[in-house]
């Protein structure tokens, strides 16, 4: 087996199961399409819910790979949902069982030989980077570690002839993945175990029979695996920002708007590339996050952004809504002046902004006005922007 690469951790995404009981309890006849895809490709807030599982690690910097086991009938499906992912190697086929796929996941992975694997259901589509680094944390002194949660109802086991016993509520936890171990001990548990006829619930039973000891971090209360279909009907809060910036002519030959290069006699002055548009829909963004403004982010102090791309600020707000897992689900931008003439660049900027958020054309509205000569737009002596947009969050974020 190759050496360790260094500080190498990948996450395997178990991702073939059918979910029978989901399909079954997915919801009434209007809904017959999506209920008859696996629980992991339904869709969730824009996207199917295997890629809002792998973003986690996609944007996590200690994870270096992330290998993906599906169903041999689903390999569109994964096209699709991880369109995108960056850190994905090729997709390979699972077995019968969640077991045996994760067997075939770490086989996989044999000749990359990782320190250390993260075990991840698909259908946990709310894992925190900060449920990442609190198992890798604890791996680096533990060779297997779940996160968990507190129980808050009474349990009580059942035996044969109905009587009962309560459980003590403060000994018992429940699971959730991802499950971090190292990964030739769960390479070495999954062997053994192909020689046993019984099978387990998830890999840390497996490691903690051959005698390997368990350990636990702090699991997310948010990080809830879809088990039927209702658990898909998440509740989602809408915020609205809006955002409004102006800049004045200079001498130049051309002004950029939207991220798109409009020739004309001037240009606007600025710190960065003074696109308007793009700083008043950046200042929406973050008014919908509540997370301040440009200046805030971007200081003219700091002289890295002199002259910089204004669309790099967009992309900074825009994953600050990912981050918390939200969704930008609408823009409505307006560019105020007399000239130059907006309206036969405006396709082109709705199309440069979808690029931009990587978002539907048709959910993005981009406008012109004058202000009937009235005002500093009226005289010609500079451009403004104005924007609305509504950004869509987990309830509770």
């Amino acid at each position: 087996m190759p050496q360790h690469s260094e500080n190498q951790n990948i996450a395997l995404i178990v991702a073939a199961g059918r979910g029978h009981r989901f399909s079954a309890s997915a919801g009434n006849a209007s809904h017959e399409t999506a209920s008859a895809l696996p629980k992991q490709y339904q869709p969730l807030n824009g996207a199917p819910v295997l890629q809002h599982a792998l973003k986690p690690f996609e944007n996590h910097q200690l994870i270096s790979h992330i290998q993906v086991v599906i169903h041999p009938d689903d390999l569109d499906l994964y096209a699709v949902a991880s369109l995108g992912i960056t850190k994905c190697l090729p997709a390979i086929y699972g077995g019968a069982e969640r077991q045996a796929s994760v067997f075939e996941g770490l086989k996989a992975l044999q000749n990359l030989n990782p320190q250390n694997i993260l075990v991840h259901d698909a259908a946990r589509p709310h894992l925190s980077e900060d449920l990442i680094s609190r198992i890798l944390a604890a791996l680096e002194t533990s060779p297997s570690v779940i996160p968990v949660l507190p129980l808050s109802d009474t349990v009580k086991l059942f035996y044969e002839d109905q009587t009962s016993q309560t459980l003590p509520r403060d000994r018992l936890k429940r699971v959730q993945t991802p499950q971090g171990f190292d990964y030739g001990t769960l390479l070495i548990a999954h062997e053994k175990a192909l020689t046993m006829e019984n099978t387990f619930t998830d890999d840390a039973s497996l490691v903690e029979h051959f005698g390997t000891e368990v350990v636990s971090v702090e699991g997310d209360e948010k990080n809830i695996k879809l088990t039927v279909g209702s658990d898909l009907m998440e509740t989602l809060e809408y915020r609205t920002g809006s955002g409004f910036d102006a800049h004045r002519f200079t001498n130049g030959e051309h002004v950029m708007l939207c991220g798109v290069n409009i020739p004309y006699d001037q240009t606007l002055e600025g710190h960065s590339d003074a696109d308007v548009a793009l700083h008043a829909l950046t200042d929406a963004i973050m008014g919908a996050l509540a997370a301040g403004d440009i200046g805030e982010h971007f200081p003219m102090s700091d002289a890295t952004n002199k002259d910089r791309n204004s669309e790099d600020f967009l992309k900074y707000a825009a994953n600050l809504v990912t981050k918390q897992k939200a969704h930008i689900v609408n823009i409505d931008l307006t560019i105020i002046c007399e000239s130059p003439k907006i309206s036969p660049f405006r396709q082109k900027m709705v199309q440069q902004l979808a690029a931009i958020l990587d978002m539907p054309e048709n959910r993005i509205s981009v406008k012109a006005t004058t202000t009937e000569k009235m005002g500093f737009t009226g005289r010609s002596e500079g451009i403004a922007a104005q924007a609305v947009t509504s950004i869509a969050f987990p309830a509770g974020f």
